[in-house]
């Protein structure tokens, strides 16, 4: 294997020459990365240092440092190159070929945003596209599911009674955009975006089978859909997923927005901090994710309308004590609030089309 050497001023270079010549690799170059207290001149390590490196050049990188800053393994994933060290080893997460055209948003963990991207996304090239979507999520079916029509909250609330995860990120997707979902699942998330297992390429393969004109992938946390889109959309900054994005959103606003009208005493139920005051709600809760809270919450509350955005316990809790006292429950959208990101979009797209 040909292998670029990862290494500092903090080792004398003969300790380095004698570490290059014992590991079982074959080096062609090494990358100085800073520290200077051990180098008296110019350093020969045996092979020429260099600055630069692609896939083309080097099968693996050596790490033979003590402080490698997180930018630089980031780089070598980005580039395709697995990164080890002493007792560590970094692979590129693996990506499935797709021949549709094709992006995937992408995030940096859990409340960034990223499902109202991909919802905002959907709806905007619906308008004059065959968009299909395709959302992987902790609480996803056990075989792909595709849903075609925007499921009505009863629908929803069926599918809890049964036992069933009733919002789940491509349930929401599907009420949320309009647009044919396809569920799927994940378990586990490495520290660049690799699930341990998933059914996302089986997903992928169901989204073909639909003949979109694009079909846009939706990750889960800090999980990348392991499918080799044309493009990515990262929402956040993290070194690695900013490297192998094409588009980034680093600051994000987003303002909650029911599906239909509303009345009366209006009560939201969020799982994240979203722009509200346009509804004049007389109760706000951003718990969610705290079935134990929300029910101490919801024992008190006088509303007659529940706006649900639709995450954790929106149904099986919030929906559920809101029908059996009568009530309305309007699901609502995080709508997405960058008015120069759409062009952005549309420019982005007409590349990944093309």
């Amino acid at each position: 294997m040909k292998a670029i050497a990862v290494i500092d001023g903090e080792h004398y270079p003969e300790v380095v020459r004698a570490a290059l010549d014992e590991l079982p690799y074959e080096f062609t170059g090494v990358m100085l990365i800073g520290g200077s207290d051990k180098l008296r001149e110019a350093p020969d390590y045996g092979v020429p240092i260099v600055s630069s490196f692609t896939r083309d050049e080097y099968d693996i990188a050596v790490d033979l440092t003590e402080d490698r800053p997180d930018r630089l393994v980031a780089g070598f994933l980005a580039a395709g190159i697995p990164y080890v060290g002493s007792d560590f080893r970094f692979d590129p997460p693996p990506l499935h070929p797709f021949e549709l055209p094709s992006i995937s948003v992408i995030g940096t963990g859990k409340r960034v945003g990223k499902t109202a991207v991909t919802t905002h996304l959907a709806r905007l090239l619906a308008r004059d596209r065959n968009v299909v979507c395709v959302a992987m999520g902790r609480g996803g079916p056990r075989e792909p599911e595709l849903v075609r029509t925007a499921p009505t909250v009863e629908e929803l609330v069926a599918r809890s009674r049964a036992g069933q995860h009733a919002a789940s990120d491509y349930l929401e997707i599907a009420a949320l955009a309009g647009v044919p979902t396809i569920g799927c699942r994940r378990a586990g998330g490495g520290m660049y975006g690799a699930p341990f297992v998933s059914n996302v390429l089986e997903g992928a393969q169901l989204a073909a089978a639909q003949q979109p004109d694009l079909v846009l992938f939706d990750g889960s946390g800090s999980a990348i859909p392991p499918i080799a889109t044309t493009a990515r959309i990262l929402v956040g900054r993290e070194p690695y997923r900013a490297l192998i994005s094409d588009l980034v959103v680093e600051e994000l606003e987003v303002r909650l927005t029911p599906m239909e009208p509303v009345e009366g005493r209006v009560a939201v139920f969020t799982a994240a901090p979203a722009r509200t005051e346009h509804l004049e709600p007389a109760f706000v809760s951003y718990d969610l994710a705290r079935r134990d809270l929300l029910r101490e919450q919801l024992a008190t509350l006088d509303a007659d309308t529940y706006v649900i955005e639709l995450k954790a316990a929106a149904i099986d809790v919030v929906a559920e004590h809101a029908l059996e006292r009568g009530k309305r429950v309007v699901l609502a959208r995080n709508e997405v609030v960058a008015p120069e990101l759409d062009a952005q979009v549309m420019t982005f797209v007409e590349g990944v089309r093309a």
